[in-house]
């Protein structure tokens, strides 16, 4: 693995989802995940998230209308926690859910909704 990519990874990732949520998912790495959890944060964060061609706002945009069609709420509410924290606004979030609606069906724009309201309450917003 190239180390470099790795932390590149590391930093954007805490940056975007909170260094508490991922030092806990790394430490819960085990012989069995940690090879994933490691590649995925040099691939995903290191490799995809950290040039500068798309800011991080918009990958957050991008990432919740990719996962919210997948239909992965519990990375859906992860990744909305990192969006708001990366300027993803309340109407923001409302037009992403629209269009998830629009393309997925509403019942999956019901379920960003609740995932939504989670999040934006941690976060204070409502």
């Amino acid at each position: 693995m190239d180390n470099d990519l790795f932390e590149k990874g590391l930093d954007m990732r805490k940056g975007t989802l909170g260094a508490e949520y991922v030092e806990k998912n790394l430490a819960a790495a085990d012989d069995f995940t940690r090879p994933f959890q490691e590649a995925m944060t040099a691939w995903c964060w290191g490799f995809g998230w950290s040039d500068d061609v798309i800011d991080p706002k918009t990958r957050s945009m991008m990432n919740l209308t990719m996962i919210g069609a997948l239909g992965k709420m519990h990375e859906w509410e992860i990744h909305c926690k990192g969006a708001i924290g990366n300027g993803v606004t309340k109407d923001e979030l409302r037009a992403i859910i629209h269009v998830i609606g629009i393309y997925c069906g509403v019942p999956q724009a019901l379920e960003c909704f609740r995932a939504a309201r989670s999040a934006m309450a941690e976060a204070g917003m409502e």
